[in-house]
């Protein structure tokens, strides 16, 4: 009564601050960013510094020495461009870029129905398949099981290795930006890596334009000219290297929408090799993109971690993961391989604290039962009426174990 009580009383936490990825939250989970968010400073930085270069050297430059009016124009509309990028590299990084919730109990297996008889009081193990066939568009498609997730992946997922999530359609994880990119931020992506592009040529161009102007007006060769301002002469440079990179980067993913796959997808599974079960059209395939209603969220970090979650065990009717009892790594995670029973057994035994006292030693019965420790309670700790481990115990997404 005393556990109950005190387990009423606790404020359920929220989504966020029971996150069982590896996401970074800011303003109550109204912002969700990866594990690397750090780099966006970089990446802000890699644009901001140059903008400003630009338009303290040049653009004002511009606006001084010449009295055409071009000036003031120019670094408006430097600033305003820049501006727009930041917008886009934030959209991206900041929002759900498509995560699925993680089940709170492995699936069970499709067409089971009901108790096998094997024996008197035994049902059957049955283990999950690895992978399940989807038709997409009249292809099959393959879906893996994540043991993280404890789902199947619908198709077009990954699970992230980085921020520990199965993400919708995704992409690849970008540190650029600090997040996955997938089915919820994709189109936010791409522009910023245009705008970006088109960012750096506006700059190149008006240095070029800058330079040009002080060779006509002083009279003097171009060598001369770029002298007279090495910041011009510097942001040509580096305006140059970089548009090599989110030029390129943005040809490529033009491609790969016009052809609607995903990074993964290209690197992986080369569908110019066989049938690309998404390919739509070129022009139905840039309309996914850019004209489709973006998904909801599925999560909503805000809110209270339901407090029925865990509570009371489903029956698991003898069901094992794939890669139950044998040693397994999450092979995308790249974690140090486990015993599938390990945490849980180990957990069992901490809660369940000296039940091996309680066990008959031949016929399996129990005896020396306490009156608290009922057949339900000790089905909750993972024993049935046999003494044998329940297959899958309850647990939610969030870590809470149940009843607590």
């Amino acid at each position: 009564m005393n556990g109950a009580s005190a387990g009423a009383g606790v404020e359920a936490p929220l989504v966020y601050q029971a996150w069982k990825g590896n996401n970074v939250f800011f303003l109550r989970g109204r912002f969700i960013f990866g594990p690397d968010a750090r780099s966006l400073f970089v990446t802000m930085f890699l644009i901001i510094a140059p903008v400003s270069i630009f338009c303290v050297f040049v653009a004002k430059g511009l606006m001084n020495d010449f009295s055409y009016g071009l000036g003031l124009p120019v670094m408006v509309a430097a600033v305003v461009f820049t501006a727009y990028d930041m917008s886009l590299l934030l959209l991206t990084s900041a929002r759900d870029p498509g995560i699925i919730p993680r089940n709170a109990h492995p699936p069970e297996p499709e067409g089971f129905e009901g108790n096998a008889e094997v024996g008197a009081n035994q049902t059957p193990p049955l283990r999950l398949p690895r992978v399940k066939d989807v038709v997409v568009n009249g292809i099959t498609v393959k879906t893996k099981y994540c043991d993280t997730c404890m789902l199947y992946r619908p198709p077009r997922c990954s699970h992230c290795s980085i921020c520990n999530n199965c993400v919708e359609r995704f992409d690849h994880h970008c540190p650029w930006v600090g997040q996955c990119i997938g089915l919820r931020n994709y189109r936010f992506f791409y522009m910023f890596v245009f705008s970006t592009t088109l960012l750096c040529l506006y700059v190149f161009g008006f240095c070029w334009v800058y330079i040009i102007k002080i060779r006509d007006a002083e009279q003097i060769t171009i060598w001369k000219a770029m002298a007279k301002t090495p910041a011009s002469i510097a942001l040509v440079v580096y305006t140059f290297i970089a548009v090599w990179f989110v030029g390129g980067l943005s040809v490529f993913h033009l491609y790969l929408m016009s052809t609607n796959q995903t990074t993964y997808e290209n690197f992986r599974y080369r569908y110019d090799q066989r049938a690309n079960p998404y390919n739509r059209g070129v022009v139905e395939n840039i309309k996914e993109i850019f004209f489709t209603p973006i998904p909801v969220s599925r999560n909503n970090f805000g809110a209270k971690v339901p407090q029925d979650q865990g509570l009371r065990p489903r029956s698991t009717n003898g069901f094992m993961s794939p890669n139950m009892g044998r040693a397994v790594g999450d092979i995308e995670m790249g974690r140090k391989p486990v015993a599938w029973d390990e945490p849980r057994m180990a957990a069992e035994i901490g809660d369940l604290g000296g039940l091996g006292n309680l066990l008959e030693d031949k016929d399996g019965r129990f005896r020396n039962v306490s009156p608290d420790l009922s057949r339900d309670a000790l089905a909750v700790g993972g024993l049935d009426e046999q003494g044998s481990s329940a297959m899958n115990p309850p647990r939610t997404s969030w870590g809470v174990e149940a009843g607590r």
